[in-house]
């Protein structure tokens, strides 16, 4: 799905939730789906005439299974750099185990263990992408803004048009995810490119963010 003439929203994990690719001078993708749609993205990324190895970065927002799901697969097909959170790294590695409902999910969910990833550090840019970090949903979540188009992750959903958060046995801290939303608000965007539902043009985006902010208790 085009949403710029840059950014794409990947058809291979929408049926589950959003990864998106970033196909600039500098090609990236925005975290890889649940496990068994790594190779849809290669096969959709061939078919937008794009060589999988030209795939320089990829981006995770978060440890979640549904979004790290292919990133040993496509690490190794692109050859590209992985970047992730320093808190979530070590629940992508498996060396700490995932929270309540999510420890079950991974159960179920296998995921392979990833190469080298590299950890973001602060005020970081990676090739343009701005990295905001937004911990409550995940103990490292970050958000992602590559010119007017914020990518959340799971710091909100998209509910049939409507923005709102990921249930509350999803999320690791609500207090502090409340800060990072409110956080995330001060910042200028057109678009919501969450990873639940689709993405959002609105008229006053960081408005519409902050307006989430009341829906936690």
């Amino acid at each position: 799905m085009k949403i710029t003439d840059e950014v794409y929203a990947l058809e291979a994990t929408k049926n589950w939730n959003y990864a998106y690719l970033i196909s600039g001078e500098k090609k990236m993708l925005i975290d890889t789906g649940r496990p068994g749609q790594g190779k849809g993205i290669i096969k959709e990324l061939k078919s937008m005439d794009i060589n999988p190895r030209d795939i320089q970065h990829i981006l995770i927002t978060h440890h979640d299974v549904d979004h790290v799901g292919n990133l040993a697969f496509l690490q190794e097909e692109t050859g590209a750099s992985v970047w992730a959170s320093r808190e979530d790294i070590p629940y992508i590695y498996g060396d700490k185990h995932r929270p309540g409902q999510k420890r079950i999910i991974s159960m179920f969910m296998r995921v392979k263990k990833p190469g080298k990833i590299m950890a973001y550090e602060e005020n970081q840019k990676v090739e343009g992408v701005q990295v905001i970090p937004t911990p409550g949903h995940t103990p490292g979540h970050v958000c992602l803004l590559y010119k007017d188009i914020l990518f959340t992750g799971d710091l909100v959903r998209n509910s049939k048009g409507s923005l709102e958060t990921m249930k509350s046995s999803m999320n690791w801290n609500e207090s502090i995810l409340k800060e990072s939303i409110e956080k995330t608000a001060a910042y200028d965007f057109k678009w919501i490119c969450t990873a639940h539902g689709q993405p959002l043009k609105l008229d006053n985006a960081p408005l519409e963010l902050a307006k989430v902010v009341n829906m936690i208790k």
